[in-house]
């Protein structure tokens, strides 16, 4: 075992955000002082992080190199590595993370307005979109009702630089309100060291138009080497879906700053506005809906329909910043201290039903009245936080430590309307509190995060690495609202829950190209803001869901093959249910709980020429403990088969995604003939792109590329998800939207 030099760990007390942004501040004040001649020069690396801004190391002309996705010697759970050299060549232009992580195995998740033209929620392992982690460059960000995501919000896929899809709750460093499943790592763009820039455009089917520009200032030596990065673009389209245009512009800026040789900080910060015309309900149309308008129905122009366009949209502003000084102090110490604030403001009108099941008419008009009924609803937060980590290189081994914390403000509402004369039921102009039928709900409520966590990785012998590590998790969530949801009466009410999470890794390098290693973690999830809509909510059990983890893989690496294969079981328990009782005695409880396990795989072969093959898959099975069927939702398998070119000039892809078949309702034992009716079966897609780059064009121009993608290839338009209703006649299908190609060009200078 190596020696390694003594150091000592202070930690500093970190008791809530503004307690980080102090740190971050004066870290920043110190360095600029700190700068010595002669002082060491070292390289700054993020501390503790799963992979370095979106880059995989690797040698060119290598298996490593072309892989679509890939697992690190040096793992400790399954994982896929995605680098920005897939995105851009295989990726929809107008696609967001959603379509990027559909690659990895068992990831599945598609849009059914096009590629990249609506909110897609993926799902993991079997686990819904709230029950893992996304985090951005570190940070774990979602919704504050539930950790749920909105993939069309924040990042397009222009600005996210590669991404690591991690199956399990990871170390102790591993942050967020759902350690339950996983985590969808995303990653900004890496800077460039020279000065250029590029204008692109896309355009495709349904009137799809995408246009850009993307600046880079390369290294600025009179600012210590400083870069900046600048992305802007503006996306429309007529989407698949009848009537559902989408509208969306982002401005991304990142700038990183070396404030002498030891400290660098970097700020980034993205906006996004997107409009929408579409149903707040867009689960589907009806059989009989399909029957008559096709399987893409969605909106009309009659305005004596719920489906009228004019009755139906949506505008979402979205920010999401951050600033973040990483600091190597010694040769054994480092610290990185980052603060961050992001918002989500969604304002929807909507009718309340495109399915036909609810005749015309309001509350407001005369009865008998034709009006169609509608909905005021608004989504709207802001969170602020800081994430303070620290690593320590000690004789017997790596310490790291470090601390979350994170508050969110929500203001929530949704008011009856007569949308056919656009004015809300004059009998109601503000909430009050008594229960009132014109208001569904006003609601404001707050979530206070707090975990504190520590891991040491240990190398016991030369090439075992086993790290045990720990953290606590402390959350309080809180609602005040004039009319709450569900109940429609006022509501005070606080929760606090608690959770300790420890967590065992080993890593065991086999030999050249090869590892093994083995996990053992519990993680947890935040109960839902619907567990506030009762009575008493402090009746509720203040114990979170919570999972354990069992994994064993293998990784294998050479010049012409990159493959790794793993088996896991999670253990899932204390199911945060209701109680099934009404008035005063309801309450959610903890009760019973459900097994998710499999095996997954990823391969890819570099044949030779240019030409590489590439395979996953995955064998899931997830059961419920009290009727041992298969949870809704969670696909039985996935898979996925493709080949890469690229030489010279020219590159392609041709990639193969198979998601297995799944049941869209719990099994229920009073009925059970439903559990088999809504089972769907297993869909295919096949996405083609090629590409040529031209050089020597001249007037400064250094590189044309153009690009064809066809996605869908095969035109499937298979059922992807059924969202039942009380009676089977309205019961929603979701389809595949059909084949649709882009054609897109990029211009570098």
């Amino acid at each position: 075992m190596s020696q390694r030099p003594k150091t000592s760990l202070a930690l500093l007390p970190l008791s809530h955000g503004l307690a980080l942004a102090g740190l971050a501040l004066s870290l920043g004040a110190q360095a600029a002082d700190e700068a010595k001649p002669g002082a060491d020069v070292v390289t700054l690396d993020p501390v503790t992080v799963s992979a370095q801004s979106g880059a995989y190391r690797k040698e060119k002309n290598t298996a490593s190199a072309v892989a679509p996705t890939q697992a690190s010697l040096t793992a400790t759970q399954p994982q896929s590595v995605i680098t920005r050299e897939f995105i851009e060549q295989s990726v929809a232009p107008t696609a967001e993370y959603s379509r990027i992580v559909a690659i990895a195995p068992s990831v599945s998740g598609d849009s059914a307005n096009g590629p990249g033209l609506s909110e897609t929620k993926t799902t993991l392992r079997g686990f819904s979109d709230d029950q893992y982690n996304i985090t951005f460059d570190g940070i774990p960000w979602g919704d504050t009702n539930n950790p749920a995501h909105h993939s069309t919000s924040f990042f397009p896929g222009a600005v996210i630089g590669g991404a690591v899809v991690e199956r399990g709750p990871g170390n102790a460093s591993n942050l967020g309100f759902a350690t339950f499943g996983g985590s969808l790592n995303l990653f900004s763009k890496q800077a460039n060291k020279e000065a250029g820039g590029s204008v692109f455009t896309s355009f495709g089917t349904w009137n799809t138009r995408l246009v850009g520009v993307s600046l880079e200032s390369g290294q600025l030596a009179q600012f210590n080497k400083a870069t900046v990065q600048l992305n802007v673009q503006r996306l429309s389209s007529d989407g698949y879906l009848t009537g559902n245009h989408i509208g969306s512009n982002n401005v991304t800026l990142k700038v990183d700053l070396p404030l002498s040789e030891r400290h660098t900080l970097t700020g980034f910060a993205s906006i996004n506005r997107i409009r929408y015309v579409q149903p707040d309900n867009s689960k589907g149309p009806t059989l009989d809906q399909v029957a008559q308008y096709g399987k893409n129905y969605s909106l009309n122009d009659d305005p004596t329909s719920f489906n009228y366009t004019g009755f139906n949209h949506t505008a979402k502003a979205t920010d999401f910043e951050y600033l973040r000084l990483r600091s190597r102090w010694s040769t054994t110490f480092s610290s990185e201290a980052q603060v961050y604030t992001y918002s989500y403001d969604n304002q929807t009108i909507s009718s309340t039903d495109p399915t036909g099941a609810t005749a015309p008419g309001t509350k407001a008009g005369p009865k008998g009245n034709t009006d169609i009924p509608g909905i005021d609803k608004q989504n709207k937060y802001r969170v602020t936080g800081g994430i303070f980590r620290t690593e320590t290189q000690l004789d017997a081994g790596l310490l790291r430590a470090g601390a979350w914390v994170e508050s969110s403000d929500t203001d929530r509402h949704q008011y009856d309307l007569d949308l056919t004369l656009g004015v809300r039921d004059p009998r109601e102009t503000k909430p009050t509190p008594v229960q009132n039928p014109s208001v569904l709900f006003d609601q404001q409520s707050k979530i206070s995060s707090f975990q504190p966590y520590v891991e040491f990785e240990w190398e016991p012998l030369q090439g075992t690495t086993v790290t045990p590590g720990f953290k606590h998790a402390d959350i309080t969530r809180s609602v005040s609202a004039l009319v709450n949801q569900t109940t429609r009466v006022p509501q005070n009410a606080s929760m606090n829950y608690t959770a300790n999470l420890p967590f065992l890794t080993l890593n065991q390098q086999l030999g050249s190209g090869l590892a093994a290693y083995a996990q053992v973690a519990k993680g947890f999830q935040i109960p839902d803001l619907k567990s506030f809509y009762i009575a008493d909510p402090t009746k509720n059990s203040s114990d979170p869901q919570k999972s354990t983890n069992y994994q064993l893989g293998i990784v294998g690496k050479s010049a012409a093959l990159t493959w790794d294969a793993d088996l896991y079981k999670i253990d899932f328990t204390n199911k945060y249910v209701s109680n099934g009782l009404g008035g005063t005695a309801a309450a959610y409880v903890n009760i019973g709980g459900a097994v998710y396990k499999g095996v997954e795989g990823q391969a890819t072969w570099l044949i030779g020429n240019g030409i590489a093959a590439y395979v996953n898959g995955s064998i899931n099975k997830a059961t419920a403990n009290d009727t041992g069927k298969t949870i809704s939702g969670a696909p039985d398998s996935t898979a996925a088969l493709g080949a890469l070119y690229n030489s010279g000039p020219w590159g392609a892809s041709l990639i193969f995604k198979r998601t297995g078949r799944s049941y869209q309702q719990d099994y229920d034992a009073t009925n059970p003939a439903a559990y088999d009716t809504y089972r769907i079966a297993a869909t295919t897609n096949t996405d083609l792109s090629l590409s040529y780059r031209f050089t020597g064009l001249g007037w400064g121009v250094r590189g044309l590329k153009l690009q064809l993608n066809v996605f869908n290839l095969m035109n499937k338009q298979d059922v992807t998800s059924i969202s039942p209703a009380k009676v089977a006649k309205y019961d929603q299908y979701t389809f595949q939207a059909p084949r649709s190609w882009q054609l897109s060009a990029k211009a570098e200078f």
